[in-house]
């Protein structure tokens, strides 16, 4: 799924759905027992004390994710780049809902890539889903797998940072309903039908225009004719 719409980056998410790796770690991800020896992110694990619930949070329209990320810090937060209306984004919310629960040392945000693409462009969010993992407000490595479960989030989580997920968690009905939604959400996409209306109108004003020209010109219609 395109962070923007449907159409051509789209269609070459679904026919290649693995992300191409724009940051350091991916490309030593794919040896697991090598990455599992040597944290690639000394992460700051966060105090737990007095916390209940351990749940991702989702950034509405008007909150910045750089707010949520202190860059004097080395504590590590995964982001999730969705859409709602992605069946890849709802099949992965139920797992992605789970995470904090198996690591509540580390934060958990996700946001909808459609309604902050300034950040999908800064981060080179070409499709949804795309995960992140910040060290302060530093990425430092992309999740790179088309096997978007609970387990591969864990193994990608602890190749990365060497901490360890809880062994008693996993997903649950609660992880289906929320925070993060699981049923797609339809809606108009506005960008592909202004498009398709620009273009539409593009091609009537350009072949009004060339008949109007060629009728304009003496004779023209005769040397067409020959």
């Amino acid at each position: 799924c395109g962070p923007a719409g449907s159409g051509p980056a789209a269609a070459q998410a679904r026919e290649h759905p693995v992300l191409e790796p724009v940051l350091p770690a991916p490309a030593e991800e794919q040896n697991g027992t090598d990455s599992a020896k040597a944290p690639k992110v000394n992460c700051e694990e966060r105090n737990t004390t007095g916390i209940d619930r351990f749940t991702l949070q989702i950034l509405n329209v008007s909150q910045d994710l750089m707010e949520f990320l202190n860059p004097n810090s080395s504590d590590c937060t995964l982001v999730l780049f969705y859409t709602p209306w992605c069946r890849f984004s709802a099949s992965l919310a139920p797992h992605f809902n789970s995470l904090p629960r198996a690591f509540p040392t580390l934060r958990f945000l996700a946001l909808d890539a459609s309604q902050h693409s300034s950040l999908s462009t800064r981060f080179g969010t070409v499709a949804v889903p795309n995960i992140l993992l910040f060290q302060g407000a530093k990425p430092m490595a992309r999740f790179n797998h088309t096997d978007r479960t609970l387990e591969t989030l864990k193994d990608f989580i602890f190749n990365q940072t060497g901490i360890e997920a809880k062994s008693d968690v996993a997903v649950t009905e609660e992880d289906w309903e929320g925070p993060l939604p699981s049923v797609l959400t339809k809606g108009i996409d506005w960008l592909l039908l202004f498009s398709v209306l620009f273009l539409a109108g593009f091609v009537m004003y350009a072949t009004i225009r060339t008949e109007s020209i060629r009728w304009l010109i003496p004779g023209q219609e005769h040397e067409h004719q020959e």
